[in-house]
């Protein structure tokens, strides 16, 4: 069952005395400020987390992203379904808000006390209870005076050649992308003919799998504890898409924004549209942000009901982060995130996020979900292709992991978009950078709609054919001139050269029956990588191919059981390499990064 809201009127009856064990268990469970408040008599908001969690590792031996959502799905969902059994039943007879999640094992709890925390607790499947707190979003870090007349294409937009993509054909056409952030004004004649639940022959509507509110009651920072459309426009649970702050319809004319009229201000004009507002007048927590996660793995109707993994979108934008004091301090809540990304790329979804305005110093890239490895991640250039003072900086330290940050660049300084109301005006701040990215995924599967679901691959090539640009700034032992480095990561995005590169890319295909086995190791390679290959039938043919599609190494053979085949890149650049592998057992195809 998708995520619904569970509003339970009746008390339970009393469970009897506690055990020290079960106290003790209550004390090591919950997060120590939540448990202060709780123990103080107050109520509180949380996230109950479980301990297992859904192995999606098998999705990625399925040929087609619908099959790998198909079976996400399927196995988040009987997850979720038999280990949350005996906490719905606790909370069933309750006064409290709920919302079960199946993309990550969690329960959102609203208004919860501490008996029936420490109920929870008891219960030997749940690991953790995190607070679900509400936070202000910055928003962009600055902003200039609305302009409306432009009638010409953004500066951005022409900076990673979109528009020679346009000249090949590739407009985004028959690909969806996603937008969670503050909302979105749908009938902005610049995004409305790209919305996918707006018929644009006939002007008929229907916001059912394209449209999810994710905001169940008024934020406490709003300042209010009303729904007057004069303070607060889009309400709670609105059946339309709604912004409430401008940011969110900002975004999504960077992805998608043509008016027919001049203002092109969209990277993949020809795609479509879905989202879900993830914060209320600016103000998000936790679990809204994982509920518009989950809703973009499978969408389901206005009733949150009747899910459909097929109408998920192939690549979402997430131009927000999860601040300390919403609770992304907690270890627990930051790998419920971090899990609830690696779920939805496992479903074939790609995952674009703004890497953060606390730049420019070294190791400024903290928030979550920027810092997390799955996440594509995206720093801000200004029109000189310089790094924008703002953008935040690797390595990520957080985590004790000094991972590289930001995976690429993209322009994200003075740049203008459609905001409510039929308006435009220039925003600056990675928050515009990520759009960038996500229309240029578009533009790739719009080329190559065969690679839609291999993540990977497709943020490999984007990766590969980004512009190396380089900073003057030392981060720790990674100098800024290195490629990647940890301003601009791989360097600014090529929308005309990813193209190129994924027209010329082989899609990796299922083994028939997983008969033929192929290990490549070292890869990344610096000279000479084997391949250990067995279980070949018949002829069989090895090629290696790089990102431009030239033919770099071939082999013809007739091969034994077990082989060990030599490839020697030595002499070539660096950059991604595609490899194929040919037999009568079946075709299999990877990537090689020749350092």
């Amino acid at each position: 069952m998708f995520t619904h809201r569970l509003f339970i009127a009746a008390l339970l009856c009393c469970a009897g005395n506690l055990s020290a064990q079960t106290h003790h268990d209550w004390q090591t469970k919950v997060e120590p400020s939540l448990r202060t408040t709780l123990e103080r008599g107050q109520t509180a908001n949380y996230l109950l987390i479980f301990r297992e969690q859904a192995d999606l590792s098998a999705a990625s031996q399925l040929p087609t992203k619908s099959a790998r959502a198909q079976y996400a799905y399927q196995t988040l969902v009987a997850t979720a379904a038999r280990t949350q059994a005996s906490a719905i039943r606790v909370l069933r007879g309750t006064p409290t808000a709920v919302n079960s999640f199946y993309l990550v094992n969690a329960i959102a709890v609203a208004h919860a006390d501490l008996d029936l925390t420490r109920r929870l607790a008891a219960l030997p499947e749940v690991s953790s209870i995190s607070a679900d707190p509400d936070i202000a979003f910055s928003g962009p870090v600055a902003t200039e005076p609305t302009v409306n007349d432009r009638n010409t294409i953004e500066w951005g937009v022409e900076k990673i050649h979109a528009p020679a993509v346009w000249a090949l054909g590739y407009t985004g056409q028959g690909i969806t992308v996603g937008g969670a952030d503050t909302g979105y004004d749908w009938m902005h004649p610049a995004i409305q003919p790209h919305y996918r639940g707006f018929n644009t022959a006939t002007s008929a509507t229907d916001h059912n799998y394209n449209w999810h509110d994710a905001i169940h009651e008024i934020s406490p920072l709003s300042g209010d504890t009303t729904n007057n459309p004069a303070n607060n426009p889009c309400g709670v649970n609105s059946t339309a898409p709604c912004d409430d702050n401008n940011h969110g319809t900002h975004t999504m004319g960077t992805m998608t924004g043509d008016d027919g009229q001049g203002n092109q201000i969209g990277v993949a004009p020809g795609a479509k549209w879905v989202a879900c507002r993830n914060m209320e007048r600016g103000n998000g927590k936790p679990s809204s942000y994982i509920e518009c996660f989950q809703w973009f793995l499978a969408p389901t109707d206005l009733n949150g009901q009747n899910a459909k993994p097929e109408r998920a979108p192939d690549v979402i934008n997430n131009s927000w982060y999860c601040s300390e004091s919403e609770g992304c301090t907690s270890l627990a809540i930051n790998e419920l995130m971090h899990q609830a990304i690696i779920n939805l790329r496992a479903s074939g979804v790609v995952v674009v996020v703004s890497n953060g305005n606390f730049g420019p110093n070294c190791a400024t890239t903290f928030g979550p979900p920027a810092y997390f490895e799955e996440s594509f991640s995206v720093g801000a250039t200004r029109m000189d292709d310089t790094i924008a003072a703002f953008s935040s900086r690797g390595p990520v330290t957080i985590d004790g992991s000094f991972r590289l940050k930001p995976n690429v660049a993209a322009p994200g300084q003075n740049v203008r978009s459609s905001v409510r109301n039929g308006g435009y005006a220039n925003f600056s701040g990675t928050s515009m950078a990520g759009p960038h990215v996500v229309g240029l995924v578009a533009l790739v599967l719009s080329a190559r709609p065969d690679l839609a679901g291999q993540v990977e691959l497709i943020e490999d090539i984007i990766e590969q054919t980004a512009v190396p640009m380089t900073d003057a700034a030392h981060c720790g032992d990674l100098p800024g001139d290195a490629r990647p480095n940890l301003a601009y990561g791989w360097g600014r995005v090529d929308a005309l050269a990813a193209v190129n590169a994924a027209l010329a890319a082989v899609p990796t295909q299922q083994l028939p029956g997983l008969a033929m086995v192929v290990k490549v190791a070292p890869n990344p390679v610096r000279e000479i990588t084997i391949f250990e290959i067995q279980n070949m039938v018949g002829q069989a043919t090895l090629q290696v191919f790089s990102a431009n599609g030239q033919l770099v190494f071939a082999k013809n053979w007739t091969p034994q059981n077990h082989e060990l085949v030599a490839v020697n890149l030595k002499e070539q650049p660096t950059g991604l390499y595609i490899w194929q592998l040919r037999s009568e057992a079946g075709v299999a195809s990877g990537k090689l990064i020749k350092e």
